[in-house]
Order: C-alpha cells, then structure tokens, then sequence
C-alpha cells in the first residue's frame, strides 16, 4: 500500500510530532509512504529518514520581478499573471509526486487543507483525515472554502477525543457514522524517554531553583489559545496565597520563544513581582528533563484538542489540572488523573493546585493513575494495528 501524507510543517509541536511516531510505526508494518509538507521545520531531518519527503514551493517574491510586476499591475492584468504562475507550480508539484499512484492519503490535521485543495486528487483516492484542530485554531488556521472542501473528500475522519469528533459533527456536519476515535501515543518510546531523562542531572539549578522547590510546570506553544498568560496569572494567585509547605513554589513553562508575546509575558512577569519564581523556557527537544521534575502541570488551554503534553505529564506521573469545555484532557484526567476546573475559573485551579502542592500523597496517587490510564487506554501497537485495519479496508474499495 503506497500512501501519500500530508502536514502543515515540521516544527516541534503535538501533531508534527504524532505525525513523525506514526510514520515511524507504519514504516516497520511495512507501508511504502511519500511526505507532502507546507513547509519546513526541526523535525524535517528526522521525517527524511523515514521516508520521502517533498515541501511545497515557498511563494516567489514576484511573479516576473519588480519593474514588470507593477506594469502588470497597472494593466490590470497582475492577477492574471499570478494565478497562472499558481497553476503552473500546481501542476509541477502533482507530477512530481506522481498523484496517481497512492492508494490512500492521510492529511495529517486541517491545517493542512490550504495545500491539500491544489493537488486535484484523484476522485477514487480514499482520504483519511487526522484531526487535531477545534474551533479557535480551525478559524485561525483555515480558510472556509479550503477546510470545506477537505471534509467533503474526506473518506473517514480520525478524531483525537470525543470533544473533538462532537465538534466536527455538530459544527461541520460530518457524519459522525464515518468519524473514528483514534490517538496515536507512541507510549513505550515515551516511557523509554521519561527513564532517560530522568537519569540525567537535574536541569532546574542552571535556572537558579533551590533544590527543594515546588515546580508548577506548563508547556507548550506561545500563543493566546494555550493560554500563557492565564499561567502568570496563576502564578501570581498560587504564590500569594502561599503559606502550609515551606518550600518555594516556582512555575516554569517550557516553549516560549523569543518574540512579543514573551516579551508581553515577561512585563506581566516583572510587574506582578515574580521574576525570580516564573521562568519561561524557549522549545527545546529537552521537554522531559524538565517535565519529569514538575510536581504539578497546569494546562491553562482555552483550547486543546487532546494535547501531547497530558500524555507527557501522566507518563512522568505528573497529576494535570485542567478546564472543562477546552477540549478532551477531561475525558483522560476525569477525577483521579488531577483536577477538572470549571473554564477560566482561575481561583479554582489556583486552589486544586495548591490543594496538590501541600498533599505529597494525593499528587503522587494521581500522578501514578494517570500514567496507569494512559497505558491502559492507548497501547501503541493496538493504535497501529487499527489504523492499518482500516487502511485495508478503505482500499479495498
């Protein structure tokens, strides 16, 4: 079975990384596989080991040059010129990836349908799209007609959690008889790299954290959906009321890089007088290291389908605490994986957290049941063998 996927890039971020433990697991069933990506990123040299890959063209500055440019424009006929150049690029792109001789495509999240609707597929190709998108980063990242268009080829739809298909049902119409709850964990690789991390040193003292500090952990993207300013707040309410453990109490959040939300974040910081016990960490492939010492992790999404993180956490025995209407954590964390707060109810998150902070018992017993959940309900393999079940079946047809 030759199968064409297609991302939206290769940064270090939930889906990408899915998408590169997923190829990796259709490799060794055996699966011959070509990789379509929007553009590039961290993850590219690694998506290249496994398979082909191919990254659409990066617009041209012009479509002649500068000079012939504006006469076009001023002929009105600009658009004419650039549209053919579209076509033209369009068409060296589906030649080149040879359209007609993949038996399946995996689109590999709704982001990826800006790409996806310019490669005129075959109408008997059956299409499989992994969603891993709700309604904020569907109206961030999509266009209308673009994600339209997908969902009406789309052959079946894999949905992360319940909270996700339910949104692609009632908002979408999409046929909830040809929606598949499907999450691809790659949970003994994730465990394997919990242990390495966790022989390796500390790495909180190049921070400056005494060594018996309590670590509040966060991570993520820097972006208004994950909520990196509601953690400073958060901050600021669970160390003010600080008073039962005698230890000091630090956040730490791991993905911020540099640029004007951090620099926003870190005013935020400094005014709420907390430089010294809010760090914010650029992305870095040393996610573990930090996350496998956190005591509690807070995820403060407004949205977030099914995140990596909440696997990441359970697997390093982490208890999470989470909002409710923001996405499916609640249906994993339930009530003895952490704490489900009421959306945007900060003072009840501050105060679960605290809650955690001061019961070593508690955060340790839920910390263990998650990751115990986690294993229980998403075994890699069985995650694989259902997703190549349903690949035969759809080419079959």
């Amino acid at each position: 079975m030759k199968t064409l996927l297609i991302g939206h890039d290769a940064n270090r971020a939930g889906a990408q990384l899915v998408l590169l433990n997923l190829m990796r697991l259709l490799k060794a069933e055996g699966l011959s596989m070509h990789l379509l990506l929007g553009e590039g990123g961290p993850l590219l040299d690694e998506y290249k080991a496994i398979c082909p890959v191919t990254l659409w063209p990066a617009p041209d500055r012009f479509v002649v040059n500068d000079l012939a440019d504006k006469v076009l424009g001023k002929l009105g006929l600009w658009e004419r010129f650039y549209a053919r150049k579209q076509r033209a690029r369009q068409q060296a792109i589906r030649e080149e990836l040879a359209l007609d001789t993949f038996d399946l495509v995996l689109v590999n999240t709704v982001t990826s349908s800006r790409w996806f609707g310019q490669l005129a597929i075959p109408e008997k190709t059956p299409i499989v799209t992994f969603v891993h998108e709700l309604d904020m980063s569907v109206r961030i990242y999509t266009r209308p007609d673009e994600l339209a268009y997908l969902l009406r080829r789309t052959t079946q739809l894999l949905s992360v959690s319940k909270a996700t298909a339910a949104y692609y049902a009632e908002e979408h119409g999409f046929d909830p008889a040809r929606i598949t709850l499907y999450t691809l964990i790659d949970t003994p690789s994730l465990e394997r790299n919990v242990q390495k991390a966790l022989e390796q040193p500390s790495i909180y003292p190049s921070l400056g954290l005494p060594d018996n500090a309590l670590i509040v952990g966060g991570c993520g993207n820097a972006e208004w959906r994950k909520g990196n300013d509601l953690f400073v707040t958060l901050a600021r309410q669970v160390i003010g009321r600080e008073t039962a453990t005698g230890r000091p109490i630090h956040f730490v959040w791991v993905g911020v890089p540099a640029g004007t939300l951090r620099d926003d974040l870190l005013v935020d910081i400094r005014k709420a007088g907390l430089a010294d016990r809010v760090h914010l960490i650029p992305p870095t492939p040393d996610v573990l290291r930090y996350m496998s010492r956190f005591d509690v992790f807070v995820l403060c999404s407004r949205e977030d389908p099914y995140p990596l993180v909440v696997f990441e956490a359970g697997l390093c025995h982490v208890p999470v605490v989470c909002f409710d209407k923001a996405g499916g954590s609640p249906e994993l964390i339930e009530d003895d994986g952490g704490f489900v707060v009421p959306y945007l109810d900060l003072d009840a998150m501050s105060n679960r957290t605290l809650e955690l902070l001061h019961t070593p018992e508690l955060r340790q017993t839920m910390g263990r049941r998650l990751g115990q959940k986690i294993l229980e309900r998403h075994p890699a393999q069985q995650s694989i063998e259902t997703l190549v079940t349903l690949f035969t079946k759809l080419t079959r047809h």
